[in-house]
C-alpha cells in the first residue's frame, strides 16, 4: 500500500483517522507536558520584582474594571521595532503576581510594559482627563471622573489575603499594615520608611495633587509602577533556562 492509499484510507475511514489524531495529540501533549513536571518553577526569579503595594494594586484593578487592557497590552516582544520603541522585552517575571495577566499582542493604544517614570503624575492626570490635551489622535475615553471619587482601603487586607491564596507572597505584617501602607504612598509627609521597606522603589506621591485619596491617585500610582522593578541595566538571563 503506496503512502497515498494510506492517506486515503485515513481519510475515507472515520474511525481510523480519530485514532490517528488522538495518538498525534497525545504525543504532542506529553512532549510537551511532562517536561514541567521536572521543573520546580517555569518563571526564572528576578531581583526587585516584588508583590504590588496596596494602592498600586487598587489602581491595578480600576485598571482592569475600567477595560484599559483591552487596548493597551503589557508585553514588550523581542522585536527589534519593539525593544526600540518601548524598552527591554518583557520578562515573565514581571507578570508573576498579576492575576491576571496583561500580556496580549493586540493595541489599539500603546504597549504600557514600561510606561512607568515616563511621565509626571500630572502628564497622566492631564492625559486621564481629557486624552486629546496631550495626544490629538488619541481615540481613548475619558476617566476624568476618577478624581472625583474617593476611595477607602475598608477591603484591602481582604484583598492581599486573596492575593495570598493563589501565591502572591504577601506576609502577615504587609496585611495586618495595608490599611496604613495605601494612606502613606498617597500622603508625601506620611513616615514610609516602612511602606519603602516592604515595597522596595515604591513610588510616594499625591499622583492626582488633591486632597483624600481618589481611584485617580490609585491608578497612577499603578502606571507609575510598570517596568521600573527590574534594573535592566544590570540584569542578565540566566543562560540555564
Amino acid at each position: 500500500m503506496g503512502i497515498l492509499d494510506k492517506h486515503k484510507f485515513l481519510e475515507t475511514n472515520a474511525t481510523a483517522l480519530l485514532i490517528g489524531a488522538f495518538a498525534v495529540v497525545t504525543i504532542g501533549g506529553i512532549v510537551e507536558i511532562a517536561p514541567l513536571f521536572y521543573l520546580e518553577n517555569t518563571i526564572e526569579k528576578v531581583d526587585g520584582v516584588r508583590p504590588y503595594t496596596p494602592l498600586e494594586l487598587t489602581g491595578r484593578d480600576i485598571y482592569v474594571r475600567e477595560g484599559c487592557y483591552v487596548c493597551h497590552s503589557q508585553m514588550v516582544r523581542p522585536m527589534r521595532d519593539e525593544v526600540e520603541r518601548y524598552g527591554h522585552y518583557s520578562l515573565a517575571a514581571e507578570s508573576m503576581y498579576d492575576h491576571p495577566f496583561q500580556w496580549g499582542s493586540k493595541r489599539t493604544g500603546p504597549d504600557l510594559a514600561r510606561v512607568g517614570g515616563r511621565y509626571s503624575d500630572e502628564w497622566h492626570v492631564d492625559h486621564l482627563t481629557d486624552p486629546q490635551s496631550v495626544v490629538p489622535e488619541s481615540v481613548m475615553p475619558k476617566y476624568g471622573f476618577l478624581a472625583n471619587r474617593l476611595i477607602e482601603p475598608t477591603w484591602i487586607a481582604e484583598r492581599l489575603s486573596t492575593d495570598v491564596l493563589v501565591g502572591v507572597p504577601y506576609s502577615s505584617e504587609m496585611i495586618e499594615l495595608a490599611k496604613a501602607d495605601f494612606a502613606a504612598q498617597a500622603d508625601p509627609n506620611a513616615d514610609t520608611d516602612g511602606l519603602i521597606e516592604r515595597y522596595p522603589g515604591a513610588n510616594v506621591s499625591n499622583f492626582d495633587g488633591q486632597p483624600g485619596i481618589t481611584e485617580m491617585d490609585a491608578l497612577i500610582a499603578f502606571l507609575q509602577v510598570l517596568g521600573t522593578m527590574v534594573d535592566f541595566t544590570t540584569f542578565q538571563p540566566d543562560p540555564n533556562r
